[in-house]
């Protein structure tokens, strides 16, 4: 065998076995994905969820944090910011609920502390809310998702299961709702860009 058949030999035998590797690792990958834990599947609405929720908050300009529409039937609703504020306050009575501990920060009822006043102020309780539900979400697995614990909201009873698809939704409902404020004032909400 000459030179240049020896390196075409080496250069095949490589690449077999670059490909091989490739391969193994895809099937890896596929077979992750194809089983996941409950707490991976929950998890990842949850951030879902964290995701759009917070990137629409941090859209709204402080000065209009505290804006609140006026025509129509808004009457009694809440301001943008108290909006943020609860989603953050809810996350943790879920969050709570569902790791069968007391509520970790003040949560001002569901409303939110009464101090918090600025944007910053009020993301960082919503990052940290999100952390917070994240860790309760993760401590899910096959043997508690159904079993039944206290309602955080004296409803009886409810399961984690059940509190966690309730984070998604409740946080969801709200985005809606900040959508519209977003757009009121002339924001195109990042999910819509």
């Amino acid at each position: 065998m000459n030179k240049k058949s020896r390196y075409l030999s080496l250069w095949l035998a490589l690449t077999v076995v670059a490909a091989a590797q490739v391969q193994s690792q895809e099937k890896k990958k596929k077979l992750e994905d194809e089983h996941r834990t409950v707490a991976q599947v929950l998890d990842r609405s949850v951030s879902n969820a964290d995701h759009e929720f917070t990137e629409a908050a941090d859209a709204m300009p402080e000065d209009k944090f505290a804006f609140a529409p006026t025509n129509g039937e808004f009457k009694g609703v809440r301001n943008f910011g108290e909006q943020i504020k609860h989603v953050a306050a809810v996350n943790y009575i879920f969050g709570a609920a569902i790791l069968g501990e007391k509520v970790p920060v003040d949560v001002g009822g569901e409303n939110g502390p009464a101090l918090l006043k600025t944007k910053s102020e009020i993301m960082g309780y919503l990052k940290d809310s999100f952390v917070y539900v994240h860790k309760a979400v993760q401590s899910i697995n096959e043997k508690n998702l159904a079993q039944p614990i206290k309602s955080p909201f004296g409803e009886g009873k409810v399961t984690r299961l059940g509190l966690a698809t309730s984070v998604c939704s409740h946080a969801f409902d709200h985005y809606g709702q900040m959508v519209e404020y977003l757009r009121m004032n002339g924001i195109i909400p990042p999910a819509s860009r």
